[in-house]
């Protein structure tokens, strides 16, 4: 803006010069309008290289010459001294991707994109350009960026690393807070959107996978295999319990069958016994004494 004032300046000068000289040129119109156009020329110029703007979500930092002077602008339109510059910062929250080669504590290769949401605010602005300057990113935030995720990374292993993940953003997170806020810059949020092995070493954890996956598989089967012999086991066991309860209830119903037919033949003969006692006392009788009945009971007896 400084140069638009001097060409004002000189362009005001030219157009004094032209007034002084008027006297020569021998046309009236341009004897007037020519010194009135360099005056005009001169007076816009001059406003312009006094107007300074300031976008919104941003800080304006005032310098003269260089030297940064202790007054800042808001958002809008300002009017200031033509040799004074303005340096707009930005206050908004700001998203930043960051591609990082890290090594796992077992020295595996890591590709990452580490994604950082941060912002710098009004009152710190100024203090910011002074230290650090108006490229703060690249000379602050991505050497701390990473600082942070290469000593994260290094205490993990390569296959707990695709475990671990939150766990690793919000440690990173953390150490960057701490790092940048020393700068007076806040951190919102961050994200670890990547994590990206070598060929080799993703192939060693697939063919351990399917390792494993089979292995479960194998043991998933034979725990199958040991409940059907188990099953099997305890249906025989159960079969061969019932066969022998069954053995049991009928040799207790043949032996039943035995004694009743025991206590049956006991009962016969005694009757029989009974019967020849009878007969015999019959018998015995004088045969002119016989009656009816004795007759009736031998026919009995007999028949």
């Amino acid at each position: 803006m400084i140069v638009l004032f001097v060409f004002a300046v000189l362009l005001f000068v030219a157009a004094l010069v032209t007034i002084f000289a008027s006297k020569k040129i021998t046309k009236p119109l341009m004897r007037g309008l020519l010194p009135t156009a360099l005056l005009v020329f001169a007076v816009l110029l001059a406003v312009v290289s006094c107007v300074r703007t300031v976008p919104t979500g941003h800080t304006g930092i005032v310098t003269t010459f260089g030297k940064v002077e202790d007054v800042t602008y808001e958002a809008g339109v300002h009017f200031t001294a033509p040799w004074k510059s303005v340096v707009n910062m930005d206050n908004r929250n700001q998203k930043a991707s960051i591609d990082l080669s890290c090594f796992s504590s077992d020295i595996q290769e890591v590709a990452v994109t580490y994604t950082v949401n941060y912002q710098i605010e009004k009152a710190n602005a100024q203090t910011i350009y002074k230290q650090i300057g108006i490229d703060y990113y690249n000379t602050v935030i991505v050497p701390r960026i990473q600082e942070a995720v290469k000593s994260v990374m290094a205490k993990y292993t390569a296959e707990t690393l695709l475990s671990t993940r939150a766990e690793l953003s919000s440690q990173i997170k953390a150490i960057l807070i701490d790092k940048l806020a020393t700068y007076n810059i806040e951190v919102i949020d961050t994200s670890l959107e990547n994590l990206d092995f070598s060929d080799a070493f993703t192939d060693a954890v697939e063919a351990k996978q399917v390792a494993e996956q089979k292995s479960k598989q194998a043991k998933i089967e034979q725990e199958q295999k040991n409940m059907e012999a188990e099953a099997a086991a305890e249906r025989a066991k159960i079969e061969a319990e019932a066969e022998a309860a069954v053995a049991k209830i009928a040799a207790e119903a043949e032996l039943e069958v035995v004694k009743i037919q025991a206590d049956a033949a006991e009962y016969a003969g005694q009757k029989d016994a009974a019967i020849i006692v009878q007969v015999r006392d019959i018998l015995a009788k004088d045969p002119t004494k016989l009656d009816d009945e004795d007759m009736h009971n031998l026919l009995l007896y007999y028949y």
